[in-house]
């Protein structure tokens, strides 16, 4: 089974910028490119930081004066650094979270849940930036068809168990919803199927209707071979 890396959804033209650039220009860049954030990069092109709106915004937070009523947040040593920044450098975010082209999508997903950022900066063995991975992206595995899932359901979830000899199983998918019916001799190979579909790019959810005649997780007593679970 394919597995769907960051290296399959990222942006590969990215914009960055230097550790000089003006804080004007990088609100140009962000307003002209359409963006939320720039990566920050040094002159060996290896990532050293990320600009954001939210970076950029404490100048002008900063710019209406103290008001008694406002959070303090933009008072803390680091983002009052940030509201009188004049390069990129200046109001950057650093140490940046990263990510390697080789990362499952569900991995990165997990890092910037745990890390709290909206996007990834991808970088090689390098450190270089290569690309940029946001959370839009992340999303995109969730575009593939309803012929392309089940396609991948049937190839590889179902290979091994539709060569055993008297196994039925039907796959339908509906707006990434797959639904699994039918019925297999074993229990143990329902829920490999069920597992293994989840697993497919793409799927948002299983219903899974399998029926099974032997519960072969019983291994205790005469129950071994019963037939359970049978449609």
């Amino acid at each position: 089974m394919k597995l769907w890396r960051v290296d399959d959804v990222m942006t590969k033209d990215v914009v960055s910028v230097r550790e000089d650039t003006p804080y004007r220009a990088v609100v140009d860049l962000l307003i002209g490119r359409r963006v939320s954030a720039v990566p920050v990069v040094d002159r060996a092109e290896r990532v050293i930081g990320v600009v954001s709106e939210a970076d950029l915004l404490h100048k002008v937070e900063a710019g209406g004066g103290a008001h008694p009523r406002i959070s303090d947040a933009w008072r803390r040593r680091g983002d009052r650094a940030k509201a009188g920044g004049r390069t990129a450098a200046d109001v950057m975010t650093s140490p940046v979270v990263t990510a390697e082209p080789s990362l499952s999508l569900a991995a990165a997903a997990r890092r910037m849940q745990r890390e709290h950022v909206k996007r990834l900066p991808v970088v090689d063995s390098f450190g270089h930036l290569i690309g940029i991975v946001t959370r839009s992206d992340l999303l995109k595995v969730h575009q593939r068809t309803d012929a392309e899932i089940r396609r991948d359901v049937v190839n590889e979830a179902l290979h091994d168990v539709l060569a055993i000899k008297g196994a039925t199983v039907q796959v339908e998918c509906a707006d990434g919803i797959v639904t699994l019916s039918g019925r297999v001799r074993f229990r143990s190979s329902a829920d490999r199927i069920a597992r293994m579909t989840r697993r497919v790019p793409g799927v948002v959810d299983v219903a899974d209707g399998l029926a099974f005649e032997v519960d072969d997780s019983l291994i205790n007593g005469s129950e071994i071979g019963t037939p359970f679970g049978v449609a």
